[in-house]
């Protein structure tokens, strides 16, 4: 079984139980420390550092397995608060920005001249940094100023999130939770309010011929967050059933910022539910939007929304091929583009990066399709 120290380390769940016991469990285990910038000092860990065999020098608690991770990984360690850290690759940004540096030159320097660089540049500022300590190494250094970072524990919000299904969705259904050192991840079906919430749109599906999709289709919605810095604490309406799942388009977002609460997360989830409807509204909307010239827009939409150009380019050919030159609807297209993520996670892409795509793809539901029907094609 996969250590946690390491920074590949990923989990999967399938049930509610079993994330939320993870997660209360690591909430436990994590130690959020506030330091002065100028107080923190990043020390070389390659595998020829004097720290490397030194395990003496760490922390308490740090394990072999963990330094030897972090060699072969960001081969940087952390002294906070007077313990030594080996440092994961999810902290290296956040370190770079209290240094107020940046650049692609950094990740050309040794290991040594680095650490330099970076002490020297953390050595002229007095700001409050707030580092997160998980699994054994510094795995965040967010600001510490009142107004900046603000921590939302996931196993908090994994709960007002169910105690608000429970009372907008009750027979909601766990469908599967996902988490490795960067991004969280869990996603709920509604069965019992599939009429209510996508009758209409299943009796569309069903008059163009797409029975078989309309059968399996069933609203639900996902949760992600990260305490690293990577995506703030959001839920986005979805619908699933099919091989992917399908954002479309609504999501409420409360960032790890401005001193934000769970009880904010919590009040922001009634307006997601109150607009689901108005999302599939809008899907429904996309079918009446008939287009000339489907692969140019298909192609000018992929390119607008910065899709992955060998992913998209499949996707397109395959829509190509299934429509010729003729014309077809924006709804059609935006089903078409569903392939990228499909494409992306058979050649077994990292999740965090499939939730991102995802995300950005249910802009599409938004966008004034006509404006991209253009006779002229258009390269990728």
């Amino acid at each position: 079984m996969q250590r946690t120290c390491l920074d590949a380390y990923c989990n999967t769940f399938n049930s509610y139980g079993a994330m939320l016991g993870y997660h209360e469990e690591q909430s436990k285990r994590s130690l959020w420390v506030r330091s002065k910038v100028n107080d923190l000092q990043v020390e070389p860990l390659g595998k020829t550092s004097p720290l490397f065999s030194d395990l003496s020098a760490f922390a308490v608690g740090t394990t072999r397995e963990a330094v030897d991770d972090t060699a072969d990984n960001l081969g940087l360690a952390i002294r906070v608060d007077g313990n030594l850290y080996p440092a994961r690759t999810t902290a290296y940004k956040s370190l770079l920005e209290r240094a107020r540096i940046g650049g692609t030159s950094l990740s050309k320097l040794s290991k040594e001249v680095l650490a330099e660089v970076v002490n020297a540049c953390l050595g002229l500022y007095s700001a409050d940094a707030l580092l997160l300590v998980r699994d054994e190494k510094v795995s965040a250094v967010h600001s510490g100023a009142e107004t900046d970072y603000s921590v939302l524990p996931v196993d908090e919000l994994l709960t007002v999130l169910k105690e608000k299904l429970d009372a907008r969705f009750p027979g909601h259904e766990f469908g599967q939770g996902y988490c490795d050192h960067s991004l969280v991840s869990a996603s709920w079906t509604m069965p019992a309010q599939k009429e209510d919430l996508l009758g209409t749109y299943i009796r569309l599906l069903d008059s163009q011929g797409r029975s078989a999709m309309a059968s399996k289709l069933m609203s639900g919605i996902r949760f992600t967050s990260s305490d690293t810095g990577v995506a703030s604490a959001k839920v986005s309406a979805l619908l699933t059933g099919g091989r992917y799942s399908i954002h479309i388009g609504n999501c409420i977002s409360i960032d790890h910022r401005h001193q934000s609460t769970v009880s904010d997360f919590a009040g922001s989830l009634d307006q997601l539910f109150a607009q689901f409807g108005d999302s599939v509204a809008k899907l429904k909307k996309m079918a009446e939007v008939y287009l000339d010239y489907p692969v140019n827009a298909m192609t000018r939409v992929c390119k607008k929304l910065c899709m992955p150009k060998k992913a998209a380019l499949e996707a397109i050919a395959m829509f190509e091929m299934s429509y010729g030159d003729g014309p077809a609807t924006a709804h059609d297209v935006f089903l078409a583009m569903q392939e990228i993520p499909f494409i992306l996670k058979s050649e077994k892409a990292p999740e965090s990066k499939l939730l991102a795509l995802e995300e950005n793809m249910a802009r599409a539901v938004s966008l004034k399709w006509n404006d991209y029907d253009l006779a002229k094609a258009v390269g990728y």
